[in-house]
């Protein structure tokens, strides 16, 4: 089963919390054991695990990325000035594979899944989520 979730995003960058929309994905699927994949599509724009207890570890994330990746000194800026965003979505990746164990994310405690958005805001983001079946 595969499903495309719409979102939004209001900040140039910022992670939003995803887990309750493919947490639905999964259950329609009706699969009980098996895996999800995660994916976003577009080049600005990465998928990652990460705690969601407050914001300090996601705000923590962004002060990270733009310390080692700076705006505006990148030779893709010629283009269409968002170099960094490029390079911030190659290095967290575009996907995240989680397991479904019976019929729930295997996701510990703290892990919730999150769409990072490094070139905003857009008005709509697509996240391909892919269910796969184990047992068949």
């Amino acid at each position: 089963m595969q499903q495309i979730i719409h979102i939004s995003t209001d900040r140039h960058n910022a992670l939003y919390d995803i887990t309750e929309q493919v947490k639905t994905v999964v259950s329609k699927s009706g699969v009980k054991n098996g895996i999800v994949n995660v994916y976003a599509q577009g080049a600005t724009a990465a998928i990652m695990i990460q705690e969601n207890w407050d914001e300090s570890v996601q705000n923590d994330v962004i002060t990270l990325l733009k310390k080692l990746i700076p705006a505006g000194v990148w030779e893709h800026d010629r283009q269409d000035n968002n170099g960094d965003a490029h390079l911030k979505a190659g290095i967290v990746g575009a996907s995240e594979t989680i397991p479904i164990i019976n019929g729930e994310l295997g996701l510990s405690t703290w892990q919730n899944i999150f769409f990072c958005e490094f070139d905003g805001p857009r008005s709509i983001r697509k996240v391909a989520v892919t269910v796969i079946d184990m047992n068949r």
